[in-house]
């Protein structure tokens, strides 16, 4: 992209990622896929990260969107460098999508009867050249364009332009001028027309929302190329451009864990993805002869000790993608250790379990329910994008790992071939809370979290028969929603407490358990950090809030007996089939929801009522 159309590198993982739309000041884009992104020498970096590598490679082989045998390596977006010799800075390549624009000149429709106004519509190759395209030559002026508001998609993300002349015309060759029509102020459907000057009758938008109104599929692809297009037989769906549900990035994030505590193996994971394509101690010795970069690091070291060690290190990266990674995770920072990992500048986990006296002292919340408490001072996040859907947000590889949702809606490539994936490494600091497993079974055991569970297990099971085809997946245990409820009540107080932004807080939620083993054998527990990309860290405020964890959780409870939105919002019932929020208890925007930058589950599956007690519900309080 050009100097005068930059993106934040995470925004590029994320919002505007392949197959995104972006507006800009005359004309809307559509991001290009990896093949269209300028990956010169010195303008990205590799990130190194084994054990995200192989669970893409095992998802991705198994959703068929790699061969079996493809190596992935993970690499940052193109960083723009100062341009050489007056050349553009590289970037990512767009295309104007959609082609079809409507003029700002409001006219009289000709042959309308009765008279009518309209803005007349019309394609980018009808545009006038000079000036970049931005105008359209109407009999006596020239008119600024812009670009329509509609588009038409599949389940499948393709995207293409709506045939407006097909859709009016139902195949009839007619070549005249086409209008659109805006009656009042709303933006209704109803009220937004199509019609052309041949007196051919006029198309709402709303009949376009009719299934099969825009015909079938043409499997066009055009963030991998104009012209780029597979079988498809799916009915069109009208969807509107700048709409929320025309982008859903397939990310999935994961907490860096030191790949060994020798010198040996890590220089192996700090050369990961250099080595990424050394499969013998042949190609180990020709990359040592060849990469200076490789040689400097292994001076000293046998290439046949080295070679071993690679080869251990991704057995172990493959058994760890086995798993969901937050058991590993969890594994690490609850092993209750006095020091976690290392406490150096190429550390990628620095942490220490608190002794208790140090934030348990005389305070006025029972603190029974924490187990360990953990001050993570220096954490490495690592983030990547791997496909894309539009109308429905797919579950993510995580949440797959979980619960078995397939949606009705498939997840597109983001290249073609894939060689590697869009991602980035941010650092920062936070601290965890070990959930004692014990007290959770005790709180499972009443009466009321047992009703409270079963009103929430019926809200989710309403939502799933409503997701057209996601037929399978369970509710992920009323303990998440009580650990989930607690780290969004707990991100909006520490931000007041430690001066970062809560929409810069972010959550990682450890609920896990074998279904044959009780609760108290599970794995419990919260992680609340921020992180920063581009930078080594941050200013250490959520660190150092960990021992305040007492009064913070004392002031979150406190703001949570009563909502702004009470009592509407205390006596929402999940199953409730006259309202929309079936994943949702008592939780809105005025207790417990944030920024869905901070959330792992989009601001779903809340409850305030878990954990204290609401005007309507005084049974099931953890609190």
């Amino acid at each position: 992209m050009s100097s005068k159309n930059q993106q934040r590198l995470s925004q590029l993982i994320t919002t505007f990622g392949p197959g995104s739309m972006i507006d800009l000041p005359t004309r809307s884009v559509i991001v290009g896929g990896l093949n269209r992104w300028q990956m010169r020498n010195n303008t990205w970096k590799a990130i190194s990260e084994p054990r995200l590598v192989a669970l893409l490679q095992k998802f991705l082989s198994q959703e068929g969107r790699i061969a079996p045998d493809t190596v992935i390596t993970l690499r940052t977006p193109p960083i723009e460098i100062d341009a050489l010799r007056g050349r553009e800075p590289d970037g990512i390549e767009v295309f104007v999508f959609p082609k079809w624009f409507t003029c700002e000149h409001i006219e009289t429709i000709p042959n309308a009867n009765p008279e009518r106004l309209g803005r007349r519509l019309v394609e980018w190759r009808d545009l006038e050249p000079a000036g970049g395209k931005r105008k359209y030559r109407t009999p006596g002026k020239l008119s600024d364009v812009t670009p329509i508001r509609f588009v038409a998609a599949c389940k499948k993300a393709h995207i293409q332009d709506i045939d407006w002349r097909w859709v009016l015309h139902r195949g009839v060759a007619c070549r005249q001028q086409m209008w659109i029509e805006e009656r009042g102020t709303s933006a209704d459907p109803a009220d937004t027309l199509i019609s052309c000057e041949c007196g051919r009758p006029s198309l709402s938008l709303q009949q376009a929302f009719v299934p099969g109104s825009l015909g079938t599929c043409h499997g066009e692809r055009p963030w991998l190329g104009t012209d780029v297009r597979e079988t498809c037989t799916e009915d069109l769906k009208l969807l509107t451009r700048t709409a929320t549900n025309t982008y859903f990035p397939q990310v999935v994030t994961i907490i860096s864990l030191p790949s060994g505590d020798d010198d040996l193996s890590k220089i192996v994971a700090r050369n990961e993805t250099d080595l990424s394509r050394v499969n013998s101690e042949e190609d180990l010795r020709n990359a040592l002869k060849f990469n200076q970069k490789l040689d400097e690091a292994f001076r000293g070291h046998n290439p046949t000790e080295i070679y071993s060690r690679i080869l251990s290190l991704r057995r172990q990266a493959v058994s760890d993608a086995e798993a969901p990674p937050q058991l590993a995770e969890f594994d690490r920072l609850a092993s209750s250790q006095p020091v976690i990992g290392e406490n150096s500048p190429a550390s990628v986990l620095f942490a220490e379990t608190l002794a208790r006296p140090l934030w348990d002292n005389n305070a006025s919340t029972d603190m029974a329910f924490v187990k360990n408490l953990v001050a993570v001072h220096r954490v490495r996040e690592v983030m990547c994008q791997y496909g894309f859907t539009r109308f429905e947000a797919a579950p993510t590889i995580i949440e797959e790992e979980f619960e078995d949702i397939r949606l009705a809606v498939d997840g597109a490539p983001l290249g073609d071939p894939i060689e590697w994936l869009p991602a980035i490494e941010q650092f920062g600091e936070g601290f965890f809370i070990h959930v004692d497993g014990l007290v959770i079974a005790d709180w499972l055991g009443r009466p009321g979290v047992q009703a409270r569970a079963e009103e929430l297990g019926k809200g989710f099971a309403r939502w799933r028969a409503s997701q057209n085809g996601a037929s399978s997946g369970r509710f992920p245990g009323v303990e998440y929603v009580l650990l989930h409820s607690l780290a969004h009540a707990l991100m909006i107080e520490v931000a007041l407490d430690c001066g970062y932004p809560a929409s810069s807080v972010k959550e990682r939620i450890y609920a896990m358990r074998d279904p044959a083993l009780g609760p108290e054998t599970g794995r419990y527990g919260i992680m609340l950090y921020t992180a920063s990309a581009g930078a080594q860290g941050t200013l250490g405020g959520l660190v150092g809030a960990a021992v305040r964890l007492p009064q913070i959780l004392k002031g979150a409870l406190q703001r949570l007996e009563v909502c702004s939105n009470d009592p509407i919002c205390s006596d929402h019932k999940p199953d409730d089939r006259n309202d929309d929020r079936a994943l949702h208890g008592a939780a809105c925007h005025g207790c417990l929801l944030v920024a869905e930058t901070s959330c792992e589950r989009r601001n779903l599956l809340l409850d305030r009522a878990l954990l204290i007690d609401t005007i309507a519900t005084n049974t099931a309080a953890f609190f």
